[in-house]
C-alpha cells in the first residue's frame, strides 16, 4: 500500500493500522484506508474543521497513538456509573470494546452480536449508513476499530428497559478508542438507548466513535447521550441514522466537559411520513470547546424535522455550531425547524454558529436562525429586589433557558439525574 496522506498525523494512523491484527471486515477497513490515504485527516483550514482545529489538538494532546488496551474493570466502577433508580439493561464497553463479563442484560425483545459473529449479509450493513467518503473521521474509525456490537430489535418488538451503554474510557498503553455501534430497529420496533462516557482518570484520549443507526417503518428510536469527561478528553463522535416511512429518530445530546468535543449528527429522512428530532445542550467553561455538526436530509415528500440546540458559555470556552438542512427536489410538504440559542458569560467566550437551509422543493415550511446574548440584567434585577441572592438568581435564569432541552428527555429517572448534572454545572459557570 503506497502511503499518499496528506499529513504526518494521518500517516502515523495508517502505520498503526497496517501494523495491527487484520480485524473483522477487512474489506470495509481496507476500503476506508484507502479514501483516509487519499483524503487525509482535515487540515487547519479545512472548511468543516476550520473553528476546530482537531488534527492539531490530537497531534499536540496525544503522545501515544496505539489503540488503548483493555481496563482492569470492577463490578464496582459499573455500580458507580449506574443512572440513580434507572432500571436499564447495560452494556459496558472498556476502552471501546465490548465486555460481555461487566455487561446487565437480558436481550429480551433485541439480541446483541459483535461483528466478528455476524452473518455476511447482516455484517454488510456496517458501513452503509456512515461512509467513510463523507467523513475523514468515519475513515479513521473504520480503519482503528477492533471489533463492534451490533444491536438488533426484531420486528413488532417493544423493548421496555432502556439500554444504557457505558463507555469507560482510560489511556492504557495507547490513547485511542475506537467503539463501533450498529442499531438495527426492524419494522414496529420500539427502544430506548441512553450513552454515558466516564473518564476513569485525567489522563488524555482521543476517543473516536461511530453509530450507525437503521430506523425501518413505523420503528420508534430514542437516543440520548451524556458527554461528561475529562478536562483532558478528546472526542469526535460520529452518529448517523436512516429513518424510514412513518418511523421516529429521537436524540438529545448533553455536552458538559471535555477538552475538545467534535459531535458529528446526520439524520437521512428516507421516506414519506417519518420524523428526525435533535436536541442539544452545551454548559462550557474554562477552555472546553464543543464544536455541534449537524445534518438533516429530506429526500421523501411529508417528512418532519426538528433541531433545537442551547449553550451557555463561560470563561474561555468555545462553541461552535453549524447545521444544515437540505430539502430535495421530491420532498414537497416538508416541514423543517431549525435553531440555536447561545448565552455568554464572559467576554473571552466565543460561539460560531451557522445554520444553513438549502431546499429545492417549493412546497415546504421551513425556518431557521440563532441568537447570542447575555443574561437579562432586568430579569436577574427582578430577581434579586425579591431577595434571591445573586448566584442563585443567575442560576434559575440559566436553568429556566437549559430546561427546554432536558423536557426532551424522557424517562423520569434519566431526566432528574441530568437536571442533577446540569444544576452542579451551573453552579460552576
Amino acid at each position: 500500500m503506497t502511503t499518499i496522506a496528506k499529513n504526518k498525523l494521518t500517516d502515523s494512523f495508517l502505520e498503526i493500522a497496517r501494523n495491527a491484527s487484520a480485524g473483522t471486515l477487512p474489506e470495509l477497513r481496507q476500503t476506508a484506508a484507502n479514501i483516509l490515504e487519499k483524503q487525509g485527516l482535515p487540515a487547519p483550514k479545512a472548511e468543516e474543521y476550520k473553528f476546530t482545529p482537531i488534527s492539531k489538538k490530537i497531534e499536540s494532546g496525544i503522545s501515544n497513538l496505539q489503540t488503548a488496551k483493555s481496563l482492569s474493570l470492577t463490578p464496582e466502577q459499573v455500580q458507580e456509573a449506574l443512572i440513580p433508580e434507572l432500571d436499564a439493561d447495560v452494556l459496558v464497553f472498556n476502552n471501546g470494546q465490548f465486555d460481555a463479563s461487566r455487561s446487565i442484560y437480558t436481550e429480551e425483545n433485541y439480541t446483541i452480536s459483535s461483528f466478528s459473529d455476524l452473518s455476511a449479509d447482516t455484517a454488510g450493513q456496517v458501513g452503509t449508513i456512515a461512509k467513510s467518503e463523507k467523513e475523514p473521521f468515519n475513515a479513521l474509525n473504520t480503519v482503528l476499530f477492533e471489533d463492534g456490537l451490533h444491536i438488533h430489535i426484531a420486528k413488532n418488538k417493544v423493548v421496555e428497559k432502556p439500554i444504557l451503554l457505558l463507555h469507560f474510557c482510560q489511556a492504557n498503553d495507547g490513547q485511542v478508542i475506537a467503539p463501533r455501534v450498529f442499531i438495527h430497529g426492524e419494522a414496529n420496533a420500539q427502544a430506548t438507548f441512553i450513552e454515558r462516557i466516564i473518564s476513569v482518570d485525567s489522563e488524555a484520549y482521543f476517543l473516536n466513535s461511530l453509530t450507525e443507526v437503521m430506523v425501518h417503518e413505523n420503528a420508534h428510536l430514542y437516543y440520548n447521550k451524556i458527554q461528561n469527561e475529562s478536562d483532558a478528553a478528546i472526542e469526535v463522535n460520529n452518529f448517523e441514522a436512516d429513518i424510514h416511512r412513518d418511523a421516529t429518530l429521537s436524540t438529545v445530546t448533553l455536552s458538559l466537559k471535555g477538552d475538545l468535543i467534535r459531535n458529528n449528527l446526520t439524520l437521512n429522512l428516507r421516506d414519506s411520513g417519518c420524523e428526525g428530532n435533535m436536541y442539544g445542550l452545551y454548559l462550557l467553561n474554562g477552555n472546553t470547546h464543543v464544536d455541534h455538526h449537524t445534518n438533516v436530509d429530506h429526500t421523501k415528500p411529508h417528512a418532519d424535522s426538528n433541531e433545537l440546540y442551547k449553550g451557555v458559555l463561560a470563561d474561555k470556552s468555545r462553541g461552535v455550531f453549524n447545521g444544515k438542512i437540505f430539502v430535495r427536489q421530491d420532498a414537497q410538504k416538508t416541514n423543517a425547524f431549525q435553531q440555536n440559542n447561545n448565552i455568554l458569560l464572559s467576554e473571552d467566550a466565543i460561539i460560531n454558529t451557522k445554520p444553513q437551509l438549502e431546499i429545492w422543493a417549493d412546497d415546504v415550511k421551513c425556518s431557521h436562525g440563532c441568537t447570542t446574548g447575555q443574561l437579562d440584567d432586568e430579569a436577574l434585577f427582578y430577581l434579586q429586589a425579591r431577595g434571591i441572592g445573586k448566584a442563585e438568581a443567575k442560576n434559575l435564569l440559566l436553568y429556566a433557558f437549559a430546561g427546554e432541552i432536558l423536557d426532551h428527555i424522557k424517562i423520569e429517572p434519566l431526566r432528574e439525574f441530568c437536571i442533577a448534572l446540569v444544576q452542579e454545572r451551573l453552579g460552576n459557570l
